[in-house]
C-alpha cells in the first residue's frame, strides 16, 4: 500500500546513527545524506526517508502515530529494539514480547526515535 514514509528530524546526524543501526537489523545499508540532506533506507520495495522539514519549522512527532516495521522473527525484533536503545532511541511501553491481539499473537517492541517518533517492530507467526 505504501511507497514510502517520510519522517522529520531536527538532527540528521543523530538520526543517521539511530536509523543506520535499527534499519541495519533488517538488512538496509547505512544511508548517506543526499543533495537535500535526506537519508533514505530501502527494503522490500518500500522506502523510509528522514529529512529536515521543508518549511523550516522544527520536526515534531505525530501524536497518536506509529510506524511499524515487519520483522522475520522474535529475535530480529529483539535485535532491532536493542540497536535502537543503544543508538539514541527510547524504550517505551512494555518490554519486547508477545501481545495477544484481535489479529492474533504478535511479538512486538516499541521505541521512540531521537526526534520522538513512535516506532514498532512486529513479528507475526504464520
Amino acid at each position: 500500500m505504501f511507497s514510502h514514509i517520510m519522517l522529520g528530524s531536527n538532527d540528521i546526524a543523530r538520526s543517521k546513527t539511530f536509523y543506520d543501526a535499527t534499519m541495519g537489523v533488517i538488512g538496509c545499508e547505512p544511508a548517506e545524506p543526499n543533495a537535500k540532506g535526506r537519508l533514505t533506507y530501502a527494503h522490500s520495495g518500500g522506502r523510509l526517508v528522514i529529512t529536515k522539514p521543508l518549511n523550516g519549522e522544527p520536526a515534531t512527532p505525530a501524536n497518536g502515530g506509529t510506524i511499524g516495521f515487519a520483522m522475520s522473527s522474535p529475535e530480529q525484533v529483539d535485535a532491532w529494539h536493542k540497536a535502537g536503545v543503544e543508538n539514541g532511541g527510547e524504550a517505551i511501553e512494555n518490554p519486547p514480547g508477545i501481545r495477544h491481539t484481535p489479529m492474533g499473537d504478535l511479538y512486538l517492541a516499541y521505541l521512540r526515535d531521537p526526534d520522538g517518533n513512535k516506532l514498532c517492530a512486529l513479528y507475526k507467526a504464520s
